[in-house]
């Protein structure tokens, strides 16, 4: 945004949160996890923040600063602003999804925000701009105590009574009162298992909309005595949640991944896009599945993919190239599937772009597509195949991450210092731990 349309931007949220009302304003923002953090400033203060911004502890929020250098700002992005629905007329709340800087305009390495930004200037410079679009599954059970179902549900089941097609429901009417577009939504195959489809956007925005969707989500299962979760595998012997994503480049109106003499519709710089996810996948799975748990949701019998694969109508590939339909050219894109919900969007949109532009700069290209179940085949088949496998753990997949200068550049020295650092403390919390597995399996024999 540039400095005359941050100002008309600025001059409209001032304009529009007097005449609606709106007395206390979240200025929002992340932390190199994905954590949503927020504080809360008056109207009064509301024009000095578009300014200036608003100071706060930096040394509280994990991986930002040091003690000794804690003073940090927010700097609220204009173009975020929304006005919380469903609220009294008077003294209404708004929210603003922040840029963190150091005092003196400086833009923070370690915001997670700045690290997307900065990954999309690289696709800016190439002429593109990076669409996104987001299927994000989750969880609703009675508490957060124990998974406890809702439903016994399936894949598009109406299951009455269904508690869920209501939460659904409420859930896509305030995302759509704050401005943020929904495709569809639907039961999926796990029991109490559901999916709301955010539409198409600017990555950027889709980050945000990631970001304000998963606390709508659990605000409204939480008013309705309900416990809504995206952790990736919640349940043993079911489906885990995934955060399927569509993306595409465009270059001014165009999109740049379409080509209508190719058999799949796919342009060459399509397929070196998809060849740079590939070949990049298990290096950056870290970053997309960065969680302990995300590597039980990554096996083999539950629709989640395991195999470095691509192919049109696959499902159990990583990429998938969903059907071109006759005058829907802008509608081609990749479909990435090994995200879950849980990561932290602006890092697994960043690191998902740089591969993609990685290959469409070196010109890989992608295997042959793989249009048959790959489960199916057998060990040696798939070896004769060269058909590669994602890390299947937590430390797997750091070991990986550690190596690979892509992930460095895309994250920058400090994020991907915090980020590795994290991570290994993760998996040192979870190796240490005597599961309730191991008591059932080793006690009564050992």
């Amino acid at each position: 945004m540039n400095i005359e349309d941050r100002a008309r931007a600025k001059e409209h949220v001032l304009r529009l949160a007097k005449e609606q009302g709106v007395k206390f304003i979240r200025l929002c923002f992340t932390d190199i996890l994905g954590f949503l953090k927020s504080f809360a400033i008056t109207f009064e203060e509301l024009e000095t923040a578009l300014e200036s911004g608003s100071g706060f502890d930096g040394s509280s929020i994990h991986g930002f600063a040091r003690i000794d250098e804690s003073d940090m700002v927010a700097l609220p992005d204009p173009s975020t602003f929304q006005i919380l629905p469903r609220q009294p007329k008077e003294h209404k709340t708004a929210s603003m999804f922040c840029d963190i800087h150091w005092p003196g305009e400086l833009l923070f390495e370690g915001d997670p925000r700045y690290v997307l930004k900065r990954n999309l200037k690289r696709a800016a410079d190439l002429g593109y701009t990076f669409y996104v679009g987001t299927e994000m599954e989750y969880f609703y059970f009675q508490d957060s105590q124990s998974p406890q179902f809702l439903d016994q549900g399936g894949y598009f089941d109406l299951t009455p009574p269904d508690i869920a097609t209501d939460l659904r429901r409420e859930t896509i009417l305030v995302l759509e009162e704050m401005g943020i577009g929904v495709e569809y939504c639907h039961h999926e195959a796990a029991p109490s298992q559901h999916e709301i489809v955010l539409r198409y956007t600017d990555a950027l925005t889709m980050a945000d909309n990631v970001m304000t969707y998963k606390l709508v989500v659990k605000q409204v299962a939480q008013e309705h005595g309900v416990y809504a979760t995206f952790m990736p595998k919640p349940v043993f012997d079911v489906n885990g949640s995934g955060m399927h994503v569509h993306m595409s480049l465009f270059k001014g109106n165009r999109n740049a991944f379409f080509d209508e003499n190719d058999p799949y519709h796919l342009s060459k710089t399509a397929k070196h896009f998809a060849a740079g996810l590939l070949k990049h996948a298990p290096e950056i799975t870290s970053i997309t599945n960065q969680w302990v748990n995300s590597y039980k949701r990554l096996i083999p019998g539950y629709e989640a993919p395991v195999y470095i694969t691509w192919a049109r109508r696959n499902r159990a590939d990583l990429i998938r190239i969903p059907e071109h339909k006759l005058g829907k050219e802008n509608a081609t894109r990749i479909e990435f599937r090994s995200p879950d919900p849980a990561c932290n969007p602006y890092l697994a949109l960043s690191v998902m772009l740089a591969a993609g532009l990685e290959g469409m700069e070196e010109e890989y290209e992608p295997s042959p597509p793989l249009e048959r179940n790959v489960f199916e085949m057998t060990e040696e088949e798939r070896r004769e195949k060269n058909i590669g496998t994602l890390p299947g753990s937590l430390y797997e997949a750091l070991q990986l991450s550690k190596e690979s200068e892509l992930v460095r550049k895309a994250l920058g020295q400090h994020v991907f210092n915090t980020f590795i650092q994290n991570g290994q403390l993760e998996w040192d919390r979870y190796r240490s731990q005597v599961t309730d597995y191991e008591l059932r399996r080793y006690l009564p024999i050992l």
